[in-house]
């Protein structure tokens, strides 16, 4: 990692403030690597996991880490995996202290953590609110025992309405992930999947269409998925039933209730900082002339020795100044409410001017709606997202 004096010299960019900070952290390991998934996970049984070693390695990562954030406030924290509800309960308590005692964390910080119902145990998830968690996001996919088989999960329809409910008894706020378009799913099949659901009253549900992606299993032997058509037919039906619960989509794969949002999730899709400590995790760090973007070692026994040596870094890549309107417009374009003008200049330090042709041309075909202070895309705009997004492209792009 380079001395903080490199990251703080002059340059063309001038940024009046730095966005608000949250920390990702990568625990790798799952039980069962699912045929669909392109994350850097590994499968490995719990009593394989180097637990202790990578916590060691996570808080060494963090202390090199930290002249390049220090004195800042970390506003969200999040466990991302692999499955982190692997680790214990014992050693998330560990790790939080770690944090606690390296970063200043804002008052009532969101700290989530990713749990499988495959790992559940009654009790486990009241052990991880003690320890300091204080949001989970279960990945239940479906409540469906024949589509959860066919995705690889390894758990079943009684373990996730079981993880649920103990999640709604242990923590105020809690997500459910759910896939939709699945293979040989018809629309009677996601309707009951979504009606069990919101029965479970999750105050955030994030919902996931199932995609092909490169690397995986599924790319290798390619299930069949519904067509298009019912794909769009499926988020419509999604839409309705959340909205008459009570959620409101907020964001391009997000449904919250009043004061629910995931405020993690918020500061990415604002262009916030994160700093992402772990096994392949990614940073994008804001200096005042200069937004860095950082990749850790992705193996994770590479990592953790290299993390303990003090040099985890595997890319590290300053944003060109060409490159960021396209970069803070294919985040806060997810978001229902758009954003403010202002943002834009806060976050890139970039006049209006830059993103201007992109924006005629995108109210032109009716893909977002405009005034001087704020942009948002339509309905239209956020059906065809990709569309959108592509319009701030950088020329050559």
């Amino acid at each position: 990692m380079n001395d903080i004096q490199h990251y703080m010299r002059p340059g063309t960019l001038q940024l009046a403030a730095l966005p608000p900070l949250s920390l990702y952290v990568h625990l790798p390991w799952c039980l069962k690597k699912c045929p669909y998934c392109d994350f850097n996970s590994h499968e490995m049984r719990m009593a394989e996991m180097p637990q202790q070693r990578y916590i060691d390695a996570l808080l060494a990562d963090l202390e090199a880490a930290l002249p390049l954030v220090w004195g800042r406030p970390v506003h969200t924290i999040f466990f991302g995996g692999g499955t982190p509800s692997l680790f214990s309960p014992a050693a998330i308590d560990q790790l939080l202290g770690g944090i606690r005692a390296q970063l200043p964390l804002a008052p009532a910080c969101e700290i989530t953590l990713e749990a499988n119902p495959g790992t559940f145990e009654k009790d486990r998830f009241k052990a991880f609110r003690s320890a300091g968690i204080t949001r989970l996001s279960v990945g239940v996919q479906s409540f469906n025992d024949g589509f959860l088989k066919s995705l690889g999960r390894v758990h079943d329809r009684a373990q996730a309405l079981a993880a649920v409910e103990e999640a709604a008894l242990a923590f105020d706020t809690f997500n459910l992930d759910i896939m939709y378009a699945l293979p040989g799913q018809t629309l009677a099949d996601l309707k009951n999947d979504v009606a069990l659901a919101l029965t479970l009253a999750p105050p955030h549900i994030s919902i996931y269409q199932l995609t092909i992606e490169p690397n995986t299993f599924f790319a290798k032997f390619a299930p069949p998925l519904p067509e298009q058509d019912l794909a769009y037919d499926m988020l419509d039906l999604i839409t309705d039933m959340t909205g008459q619960a009570g959620l409101q989509r907020y964001e391009v794969s997000a449904y919250a209730a009043p004061s629910h949002r995931c405020r993690h999730n918020l500061n990415y899709w604002q262009f916030g900082d994160y700093l992402g400590l772990g096994a392949g995790a990614h940073s994008k760090l804001s200096f005042a002339h200069r937004v860095m973007r950082q990749v850790r070692f992705r193996e994770p026994a590479l990592y953790i020795e290299k993390a303990l040596a003090g040099d985890c870094l595997a890319q590290e890549t300053q944003v060109k100044l060409a490159d960021l309107p396209f970069e803070f417009m294919l985040n806060a374009l997810r978001l229902k409410d758009g954003f403010n003008l202002q943002l834009f200049n806060q976050r890139t330090g970039l006049t209006i001017s830059s993103i201007e042709a992109g924006l005629d041309q995108a109210q032109r075909k009716g893909l977002i709606e405009r005034d001087l202070q704020k942009v948002k895309p339509t309905a239209r705009g956020f059906d065809f997202l990709n569309d959108l997004q592509s319009l701030f492209l950088p020329p050559g792009g």
